[in-house]
């Protein structure tokens, strides 16, 4: 565990220290979010954030190289399958910063960086469920590797709205997958608890924290596709690795209640991780086309922007919804531990105090939490004229997917 911790504060220390360069270096290439009508953010902000928290990650991953620890998980490609997939998304999301790339050629690359990983040996060969289900064609293991990517990279692109919404979610959904997945390897492995997913997860959490100081509102740099994207592949190739690590053989009659509940755990975790970014694309998805239009037109209807249209400031917002990935997240995780009827009741208990949080008298209360109290003198861009004092903005940003903070 203090292997794993050390690497995730690596990642965090250094993603923290590059971010003003990246910062720097979006000024210089014009990776710039401008103020538009339907944005919060008040003056115009650098996006190339996403390559300080692929920095961190990397410098994590090659001293985790050198640790006698986890030379095991080195022994294969798998691990810099995800690094160079990582890669090739960050530079893409920065293409996409500079040029506003089109859908069409997001998707390529996005496609490109998937089939990577899964040439690399990252790949999704067994669903582990108590009947067993193993992917035998290895064309359709491809495709089943490239899709589960694809849609985890856009899950967390179209919830990157508000800031620091999308690190803070990752970071939190996050630490739940990795304590799972360090129990799972000391069950599997009592003699060595070395795991790919666990060091992919630990550095991943770490780089996440590292750009929240810098990202949270009001944000000095937003993330962009650079590293929206990053994290959404960073975290699928981490579910991915990890669904070998349970034998889906295992008969059904073998084991009863709550047994059985951890061989769910590898599908269920990461859905619950991502539960809220994959609902809002899959709504904005079904209300786009619904209305005759490209499921990737922008519009106000986003989960976060219904959050700002019902009275909560920008940071209640972002903290609500941090609540409610921990609610889904150690939700499910707490299944590996307890009964499954004693997590129910929790879970339970745990919603309805959300719901209190997200639609009760909660969400004007809390001088501090306000956006005008948070707002103070903020960095200017380089270049750019910071526009004059102006009202409260209108309770909506809606960005390209992606172009958030």
């Amino acid at each position: 565990m203090r292997t794993y911790v050390l690497l995730m504060l690596v990642a965090a220390a250094v993603t923290y220290l590059a971010t003003p360069g990246a910062r720097w270096l979006a000024v210089h290439t014009n990776a710039i979010s401008a103020v538009r009508s339907r944005d919060v953010h008040v003056q115009p902000t650098p996006r190339l954030g996403g390559l300080a928290m692929l920095v961190g990650m990397v410098v994590a991953v090659v001293l985790a190289s050198r640790l006698p620890f986890l030379a095991a998980v080195f022994e294969d490609r798998q691990v810099w399958g995800i690094v160079g997939g990582a890669a090739i998304v960050c530079l893409l999301g920065w293409l996409d910063d500079v040029w506003d790339l089109d859908w069409m050629t997001k998707l390529a690359g996005q496609v490109l960086a998937a089939g990577f990983m899964a040439l690399q040996q990252v790949q999704l060969t067994s669903l582990p469920t108590p009947d067993g289900l193993y992917i035998t064609s290895a064309r359709l293991s491809l495709v089943a590797t490239i899709l589960v990517v694809v849609v985890a990279m856009n899950a967390v692109n179209f919830v990157d709205g508000l800031d620091g919404l999308a690190s803070g979610m990752v970071a939190i959904g996050g630490t739940a997958f990795f304590l799972y997945t360090y129990g799972l390897t000391q069950q599997a492995s009592p003699d060595d608890y070395s795991s790919l997913a666990s060091l992919m997860v630990a550095v991943l959490v770490g780089a996440c924290i590292g750009f929240l100081p810098h990202n949270f509102h009001p944000a000095h740099i937003f993330m962009g596709d650079s590293g929206s994207m990053v994290l959404g592949l960073v975290f699928a190739g981490a579910a991915i690795s990890v669904t070998g690590k349970i034998d889906p053989t295992v008969s059904e009659a073998a084991l009863s209640g709550a047994q059985r509940a951890p061989l769910f755990i590898p599908l269920l975790l990461p859905l619950a991780v991502v539960l809220l970014p994959l609902l809002d694309m899959g709504m904005a998805v079904v209300r786009r086309v619904a209305a005759g239009k490209s499921p990737f037109h922008p519009d106000r209807m986003h989960l976060h922007h219904r959050m700002l249209a019902i009275g909560h400031s920008h940071r209640r917002a972002v903290l609500i919804l941090y609540v409610w990935t921990a609610v889904f997240a150690f939700g499910a995780a707490a299944l590996v531990r307890w009964r499954w009827q004693v997590v129910l009741a929790w879970l339970a208990v745990a919603v309805v105090l959300a719901l209190l949080a997200t639609l009760g008298p909660l969400r004007t209360r809390g001088r501090f939490l306000d956006d005008d109290v948070a707002s103070g003198s903020l960095p200017t861009v380089a270049g750019a004229v910071a526009p004059a004092a102006r009202p409260r903005p209108a309770p909506a940003r809606t960005t390209p997917e992606g172009r958030a903070s």
